[in-house]
């Protein structure tokens, strides 16, 4: 059973995106410097033009995130704990979410998300690695109940 499986019961899905919206407005309420500056204004201009627009994009990507970090996961199942092999392994996991991300944000038709993204894209990959987890705790989580 893939990760993305279960998120076919809505009770479960919507408990993973209220968690992984929390974790991502944490990460960004803990971001310093100039490029935190930078990445909390661009996610106050993105909540201010549409204050659902987090936990939708999450909701969206949440299936193929997941599927994308199911190799990975799997692996770490097969080692014997899933969330440090996901933590020590924080720079393919990284790579894996973005890859969904670029993806995604290639087809969007919001010019100001766009944008944002763009500017934003060079740092984000630090900021998702440092996310990974409290990500790898959600899905722990989440593949228990």
């Amino acid at each position: 059973m893939g990760l993305s499986d279960g998120l076919s019961d809505p009770i479960k899905k919507d408990t993973v995106v209220a968690d992984c919206t929390k974790l991502l407005d944490v990460q960004v309420a803990s971001m310093q410097g100039v490029s935190g500056l930078a990445m909390k204004a661009g996610y106050t201009a993105v909540k201010g033009l549409a204050p659902t627009y987090c936990a939708s994009a999450i909701a969206t990507l949440l299936p193929e995130s997941f599927a994308a970090l199911d190799p990975i996961w799997s692996e770490g199942v097969h080692t014997g704990d899933p969330v440090e092999h996901l933590i020590a392994n924080r720079d393919r996991s990284a790579d894996a979410i973005l890859s969904i991300t670029d993806a995604r944000i290639e087809k969007s038709n919001n010019k100001t998300v766009r944008g944002v993204y763009s500017k934003l894209r060079n740092s984000a990959k630090k900021h998702v690695e440092e996310a990974i987890p409290g990500l790898a705790k959600i899905i722990d989580n989440y593949t228990k109940n």
